[in-house]
């Protein structure tokens, strides 16, 4: 007679293998961990504890009964990074293509549940075939369970998911709602339908990697906002993440030692910004140069390369980071800049993280693609997340800040609480070649030496309104600095903001401009 330790130790072993050696065999052939081996990478060494372990499905259609495996085809449960609690679940692609069960929604549920009732940031590792289809309605059901608990632990806990392997149809709107996508090349793809439906129904050839793969979704559609080589760096990325984020929307984000002096200054900086207001630069230079150690976690980096987005730390304290970047478009805003920078404004908002603005932006881009698809509504919704906005905003001009795109970032006008400008920096209703065209038209037309006449005036017009000193006399920039002081100027900013406390209206919620 079997002991009641020995039929543990038998279940037990019967969840860790899964779909078996020779599926976990293949799992590992294909470049990809197991489930298991997952969730030891993400957690701290010998803290992760499952929960469900031996949890079963309950259909008795189609065969089912005669394959039971413990765990159901997800591992779930608790642990530690970097020493604080998160919770996880990991789809196992070894038991039934990782398809999601009636008890496998219910665990991945569970563990959502406890995150959010001991505020601790939820870690999703998707890697499943879809529904289960021997449970029809009861799948279903199941992804929209898990979809409102996405929808109402948003803004509460830190939402990451990471898809490992396959996320098709009706899946993929978990990870969308979440707040970061992190995507494998080559091993992991995401779509609503697949390439034989949209053959089928649009006579169009596309793979599963052109279609959903990790480069198409953190390139064209944003919807994923890293890029991993593979599993191990995917993982690493979501620790590295973790831990510039709070563990909930009560807490402030974790403080690290800095080494780094405060008041370092950056003598390079006097030179970034080129003589030629038409020459672009870099604005990472600048980033890294104020940033602890010259540390940059960018988000978003291959989409919408217009505007950079991501976290640092500055004086130990995490940040995050909204700048134009003149190196590519000239540092424009256009519809999936705006939409980049408002998702990531709103989530820094969310979690107590202090916004850092270094804006050098002509406007936004022109043109009937821009306009047509609706660059004033989508421009709006960046306008939106900075002016609801209630953690601390400092906000560097290095050079153009023009027309309303000056408003929308970060502006003195929509709460921003500390301005900084540059001796370059110009700050106009437009730039002075249009500004003259407009204003002094005819008597150019007319002129006979019309060309060096307009570049008397564009010259004057830089002189008299685009420079900082205007909007300085006026207290919309707070103060002209030094640009190898930049680093100095904001810690000492965000020190003084450190004990904001701002609020909006009363109110259901607002409706931004979707």
């Amino acid at each position: 007679m079997t002991s009641p330790l020995d039929r543990l130790a038998d279940l037990r072993r019967r969840a860790e293998l899964g779909g078996g050696e020779a599926r976990l065999k293949r799992q590992r052939e294909a470049g990809k961990l197991t489930a298991r081996e997952r969730m030891e990478a993400l957690f701290d060494p010998g803290t992760f504890e499952e929960l469900d372990k031996l949890v079963t499905h309950r259909c008795l259609d189609f065969g089912m009964q005669e394959q039971l495996v413990p765990g159901d085809g997800v591992v779930s449960g608790h642990g530690r990074v970097n020493g604080r609690p998160v919770f996880a679940f990991a789809q196992d692609f070894t038991v039934f293509g990782g398809s999601l069960s009636e008890t496998n929604a219910a665990k991945i549920c569970k563990v959502m549940d406890l995150a959010v009732r001991m505020g601790a940031p939820i870690v999703g590792l998707n890697d499943s075939g879809g529904a289960r289809i021997q449970e029809g309605v009861m799948s279903l059901a199941g992804y929209a369970d898990i979809f409102l608990r996405n929808t109402l632990a948003s803004g509460v806990v830190p939402q990451i998911s990471a898809i490992m392997g396959p996320c098709a149809g009706g899946a993929v709107y978990s990870p969308a709602i979440t707040d970061f996508n992190i995507m494998v090349k080559q091993t992991s793809y995401m779509f609503v339908t697949g390439p034989e439906v949209i053959k089928t129904v649009t006579h169009e050839d596309v793979t599963k990697e052109e279609l959903g793969g990790a480069m198409t979704h953190n390139e064209r559609s944003g919807v994923a906002h890293f890029a991993a080589e593979d599993d191990r760096e995917c993982l690493a990325l979501i620790r590295e993440l973790l831990g510039f984020l709070p563990s909930n929307n009560l807490d402030e984000p974790p403080r690290a030692d800095a080494s780094d002096p405060v008041n370092r200054e950056a003598p390079a900086l006097d030179a970034l910004v080129p003589e030629s207001p038409y020459q672009p630069y870099d604005m990472l230079d600048l980033v890294h140069a104020v940033a602890d150690d010259g540390y940059f976690l960018e988000v978003h980096r291959h989409f919408a390369q217009n505007l950079i987005v991501g976290f640092a730390r500055m004086g130990g304290r995490s940040v995050g980071v909204v700048a134009n970047q003149p190196a590519h478009l000239a540092g424009t805003l256009d519809i999936d800049a705006s939409v980049k920078g408002a998702r990531f404004v709103r989530f820094c908002d969310a979690f107590n993280i202090p916004l850092v603005v270094l804006e050098d932006v002509p406007g936004f881009l022109p043109g009937t693609v821009q306009e047509f698809g609706g660059i004033i509504r989508h421009g709006a919704k960046l306008l939106y997340a900075f002016a609801e906005a209630t953690v601390p905003k400092v906000t560097v001009i290095t050079r153009k800040a023009y027309g309303g795109a000056y408003c929308v970032m970060a502006s003195k006008h929509i709460r921003a609480d500390f301005n900084f400008a540059w001796p370059t920096a110009e700050i106009a209703v437009m730039g002075p070649e249009g500004a003259v065209n407009i204003l002094y038209r005819r008597e150019l037309d007319a002129a006979p030496d019309a060309p060096s006449r307009r570049t008397v005036k564009t010259a004057e017009f830089r002189e008299t309104f685009a420079n900082p000193f205007v909007a300085a006399s006026r207290g919309f920039v707070d103060e002209v600095i030094a640009p190898r002081d930049t680093r100095r100027k904001i810690i000492s900013a965000l020190e003084a903001s450190a004990t904001k406390r701002d609020t909006n209206p009363p109110k259901k919620h607002g409706n931004i401009p979707l």
